[in-house]
């Protein structure tokens, strides 16, 4: 008699990594960078403490690659708007700015968890690296939607002018979002955005606030 067993599926090395990143998150998430040990780590990805070893050089590498996950994700949802084919540079801008100051960007989970990570930005040079990576592609993304928005509208500028334009205005959108998941009850349904828009609309000397959702 012949029995059909089950056959192992060995998961993809990259499923395996992603699942200890986001086990990471989670811990770091309920109870901080420190509740985030090797033994907690493989006990919420259900692997062995080995299988942390074999992908991450040590639990600072895994920590860090957890915190540039989280950053890259927050600024890969702000980026991707439902914008139709076609939009004008303004629509489009507009769209950024909204995205990054609503669910599920603003999140109280998100914004707790970014502070997690706060001690180890300053202390550890690999995480101010990423920190400050992060940081620009934001900011770099922004800046070239002002740019575009400010062409559209023949409005010139110089390179130095569209830096600052771009620092103030990410500045606001940080501000608001950091605010806005820390005290999610202080704020009415839609401010957040609405006065993201009227902010960075006010920087840029473009009106930001007639375009809605379009």
């Amino acid at each position: 008699m012949t029995q059909n067993h089950p056959k192992f599926r060995r998961e993809p090395a990259e499923h395996r990594r992603d699942a200890l990143v986001l086990a990471t998150l989670a811990l770091i998430a309920e109870q901080g960078v420190r509740g985030a040990t090797v033994r907690a780590i493989a006990d919420r990805a259900n692997v062995s403490q080995g299988m942390i070893r074999y992908h991450f050089s040590s639990k600072e590498d895994l920590i860090s690659a957890a915190y540039a996950h989280h950053m890259s994700h927050m600024t890969n949802l702000t980026a991707a708007p439902n914008v139709p084919d076609g939009a004008s540079a303004k629509v489009r801008l507009a769209a950024f700015v909204e995205a990054g100051l609503t669910s599920p960007v603003v999140d109280p989970g998100s914004v707790s968890l970014w502070a997690s990570f706060l001690n180890k930005v300053r202390e550890d040079a690999r995480m101010r690296q990423i920190h400050e990576q992060t940081y620009h592609d934001f900011r770099d993304r922004l800046e070239a939607l002002i740019a575009d928005a400010l062409n559209e509208a023949k409005i010139t500028t110089t390179p130095p002018q569209l830096r600052h334009l771009a620092i103030a205005c990410n500045a606001v959108i940080d501000g608001l979002w950091m605010e806005g998941g820390a005290l999610p009850s202080a704020f009415q349904p839609g401010e957040l955005p609405e006065i993201g828009l009227q902010s960075v609309g006010a920087i840029i000397g473009v009106e930001l606030q007639d375009t809605g959702s379009q």
